[in-house]
């Protein structure tokens, strides 16, 4: 029930605005480029949770794709990919966050492990997502 309420209020942070912030930045750049930024919701993930980064991201890629005249479908994986790496935080993930006590992790640990795998799945997601939902 609170996603749905979370869904509600992100529209009403006008998802063509933010698209258009974003498109405006990078203005010629190739959608490529542009799905590649778009990953950088997996750093909202990091410090909110990611059902709710995505439910708030999805209306912005839509948005975003829609102007750039492309299939919408690679900018939805790159957010759903973006959302589910919350590595940096106990904060991104319940699952994190679950096992920082009995593990004895303190905040920074994560960072040690965490920051390599996002790295990794960000040089891995955008070929990937390119190969499988071609723009």
């Amino acid at each position: 029930m609170a996603i749905i309420k979370m869904a509600d209020g992100a529209s009403l942070i006008r998802p063509c605005l933010i698209a258009d912030s974003i498109l405006q930045l990078a203005d010629g750049w190739s959608p490529v480029v542009v799905l590649a930024a778009l990953l950088v919701v997996r750093d909202i993930s990091d410090v909110m949770n990611n059902t709710a980064t995505a439910v708030v991201m999805a209306p912005v890629s839509i948005s975003m794709s829609t102007q750039l005249g492309v299939n919408p479908d690679p900018f939805l994986m790159a957010v759903t990919v973006g959302a589910s790496c919350a590595f940096l935080t106990p904060i991104g993930h319940k699952n994190n966050a679950l096992i920082m006590g009995p593990g004895g992790y303190a905040f920074g640990d994560y960072w040690r492990m965490g920051l390599p795998l996002e790295v990794l799945v960000a040089l891995l997601a955008v070929p990937m997502i390119l190969i499988v939902w071609p723009l």
